[in-house]
């Protein structure tokens, strides 16, 4: 498991939280890094588990971590397959390859049954409730997961998620597969067109660009990689475009299973994931609360003091709604 460094000059939120462990675990050959951290000197209300977006890694979320920490919930954040400090698919490590999401989906529930469970039960207060936050890329996973597993998760909260990619919204749906899925059977292991290897210069301008208005919190992407090369990342293969676009496909079609009560942030200039599949998909559906943050880039839980704040206090409306005001509710494990 890697060790890795803060950047120089790293203001104090961004750094690792007293008490934050990393660890990790082996499934199928899958190598898989997660990170925890707890409130100091009381038992938390509730559990959250973060799942990041794409080439995102646990050291981005240290000021989350810090955030819901103080607001005496406990914190889990997973690295999935092929980024962050978890395993890469390829021999090439700045290729994010992907074959199918449904590991991604596995190597979630193996983390909540052989760690998070154990961790969430409490001797005074009996079972600690679950909320689950995804970003993106992360959305797509856990309501994938959600929809395999209905009954892990008392509530849900996304910011930005992958329901489409902006760039084939304007494509019939089985043009876009069949072009993707054409490209993945002649080049899956290649980087998509546009694609590199990573470089210094992929973020030049944090806070001027598509995923944060916010110039310290948009730099942290960048600052980690370059301090710790292990964390870098280049661009998506075809393989993980088609994956991708699959994915999203399955969620859409399968979102009205998802029975438990789910906030959706959606960037109101998002150019990355598709804000047209966002409300054509969650606007139908009654136990979804969709909201537009309309300054915010993608990155919504990076972006600038007054729109991140307004989300992360949305998020927490969600688990006093769901969690500390129903304890009832819940079930043993």
């Amino acid at each position: 498991m890697i060790k890795t460094e803060a950047p120089d000059n790293l203001e104090e939120r961004f750094t690792e939280p007293k008490g934050f462990r990393w660890h990790s675990f082996t499934r199928e050959g899958r190598e898989i890094r997660f990170g925890s951290s707890f409130p100091q000197d009381s038992i938390p209300d509730a559990v959250v588990v973060v799942l990041p977006g794409l080439s995102e890694f646990g050291e981005k979320y240290y000021e989350l971590a810090r955030n819901l920490n103080d607001a005496n919930l406990a914190y889990w954040v997973i690295d999935w397959m092929g980024q962050g400090g978890s395993g890469r698919y390829l021999s090439n490590p700045d290729i994010r390859h992907a074959a199918s999401f449904d590991e991604d989906v596995e190597d979630l529930q193996y983390l909540i049954l052989e760690y998070i469970k154990h961790s969430s039960v409490h001797p005074d207060k009996g079972r600690i409730p679950m909320a689950m936050l995804g970003h993106s890329m992360g959305g797509n996973i856990g309501l994938r997961y959600m929809q395999k597993y209905p009954d892990t998760f008392e509530c849900a909260a996304f910011s930005a998620p992958m329901i489409g990619l902006k760039d084939f919204e304007s494509l019939p749906q089985k043009l876009a597969v069949g072009l993707a899925g054409l490209f993945n059977a002649l080049r899956g292991k290649s980087y998509a067109f546009g694609q590199k290897n990573w470089n210094d210069t992929a973020r030049p301008t944090p806070g001027q660009d598509a995923f944060s208005t916010d110039a310290e919190r948009g730099s942290l992407h960048a600052r980690w990689q370059v301090k710790n090369p292990e964390l870098r990342l280049g661009g998506v293969s075809f393989g993980w475009v088609f994956s991708a676009i699959k994915s999203c496909l399955y969620v859409q079609k399968n979102m009205p299973n998802v029975q438990k009560d789910i906030m959706v942030g959606y960037a109101g200039n998002d150019s990355i994931v598709s804000n047209k599949a966002i409300k054509d998909i969650f606007n139908a559906l009654p136990n979804v609360t969709l909201i537009e943050y309309p300054h915010a880039q993608h990155e919504i839980m990076m972006e600038l003091d007054t729109t991140r704040s307004e989300f992360l206090n949305d998020f927490y409306d969600l688990i006093q709604k769901t969690i500390i005001d129903k304890p009832e509710t819940l079930k043993p494990f």
